[in-house]
């Protein structure tokens, strides 16, 4: 949709705008990267696995230096039904579906009307969301990219910021209990001079995830398919191995599972970033071996996850080091623990994030707030004496989540 501001300072709805379309569960979308064609991801329809129809529970997103936007494929299980079928699937199939949940029936019912829907007939269709999805609002005519390099997993957002020399570096939280966070640094430099030049950058570079260690220091560990433990022996022959199965990739390279990891706010000036931990009540206050999304880890509080259990969450800043966003080293720390006690307007569920130019980070929640409160909107100083102390400036209504403010 097209607004624009007259010269009174009004916003309207432009009318009949050539650049006003409809994006759908039906527009079909272009795989690129390193999964495009992976034989997980081909099916009946499309078995050559490099077109998909549609793109489906889009949250929060980015935009890039060159005018595109992207938006996250988050919580796509929601729309297939018949997950007792991957039982019976073959091994890779499985492991493909690792830490997305399947369920009896998908809450719309699609796979009643729409057999790729159910994934006793298409087991691979699911696999084919769940990823950072790249728009062209200025050609109308573009078809909407999967950026496959970027990872899959329940992509809360894509925060982007440049690097130092000139590399696009793009965040993502995995929102989902225990899951991670992940940064993507694009192999080529932007291109400020040429847009057309930028239109392909996201399919190379390299994925990362964090490791948040106790010390308050941390690594962007690198998913790269032939390092470390990321083989053919077990089970990554590819990037594209890689990629697809992201979760499993970051478990054997031991990265922190963080209590739901959703938005993130980046500032390229100064290599800060900040993290939404958005609440866990699954988390142990001590130590605790457990399985959780079919793997075996410990539930139980860490530095980075300080409570157990959580249910207010936290905001967590992270310093890059010498301030660049494609830096390899961290130093961490904690900006606010959500709750009763967290300042002036207490606030819990902290979701999406946005930095202003004045050192204040905005906060808009989803999920229990204290007091039996409404979500809303707050203003939290990251420097200064005020520093961590929220105050609220809206609430919505009873119910509503508030979300994707800019």
């Amino acid at each position: 949709v097209m607004v624009e501001r007259d010269r009174r300072g009004r916003w309207r709805h432009v009318a009949g705008s050539r650049y006003a379309r409809r994006i759908t569960g039906a527009t079909p979308c272009e795989l690129t990267g390193p999964a495009r064609g992976h034989r997980l991801l081909r099916t009946s329809a499309d078995p050559a696995g490099v077109m998909v129809l549609g793109t489906l529970n889009n949250c929060a997103g980015g935009q890039t230096p060159w005018g595109t936007f992207l938006t996250a494929e988050e919580n796509v299980d929601k729309y297939f039904g018949g997950g007792a079928s991957l039982e019976r699937a073959d091994a890779a199939l499985r492991e493909g579906h690792r830490g997305l949940p399947t369920r009896p029936h998908g809450e719309h019912g699609w796979e009643r009307v729409e057999p790729r829907f159910a994934l006793a007939r298409e087991p691979a269709e699911m696999l084919r969301f769940g990823w950072i999805v790249e728009i062209d609002p200025l050609d109308p005519r573009s078809v909407p990219r999967k950026r496959t390099a970027l990872g899959r997993c329940k992509h809360e957002c894509a925060a982007t910021a440049l690097t130092r020399d000139g590399r696009l570096a793009v965040y993502s939280g995995d929102d989902d209990r225990f899951e991670y966070l992940y940064k993507f640094v694009t192999a080529g430099r932007v291109d400020p001079a040429r847009r057309e030049a930028n239109l392909d950058l996201l399919d190379s570079g390299t994925l990362y995830v964090a490791r948040f260690d106790a010390d308050g220091s941390g690594r962007w560990l690198a998913l790269v398919q032939g390092q470390g433990p990321l083989t053919g022996a077990n089970g990554f022959a590819t990037q594209g191995d890689v990629v697809l199965r992201a979760r499993a990739a970051a478990d054997l390279l031991g990265a922190t599972p963080l209590d739901r990891p959703e938005d993130v706010a980046p500032d390229a000036a100064s290599g800060r970033v900040y993290v939404a931990l958005t609440n866990n009540a699954a988390r142990r206050p001590v130590s605790t071996r457990g399985s959780w999304n079919g793997r075996e880890l410990d539930l139980g509080i860490d530095a980075a996850n300080p409570r157990g259990p959580n249910p207010w969450g936290h905001v967590v800043e992270i310093e890059e080091e010498g301030g660049d966003c494609g830096a390899r080293a961290f130093r961490w720390g904690l900006l606010l623990a959500a709750g009763p006690d967290a300042g002036p307007s207490p606030l819990g569920s902290p979701d999406n994030l946005a930095l202003d130019r004045h050192d204040h980070l905005w906060i808009v929640t989803d999920g229990r707030q204290p007091g039996g409160h409404h979500n809303g909107c707050f203003v939290v100083p990251t420097r200064g004496p005020e520093r961590g102390r929220p105050r609220q400036v809206m609430s919505a209504p009873a119910g509503a989540e508030v979300c994707g403010f800019a």
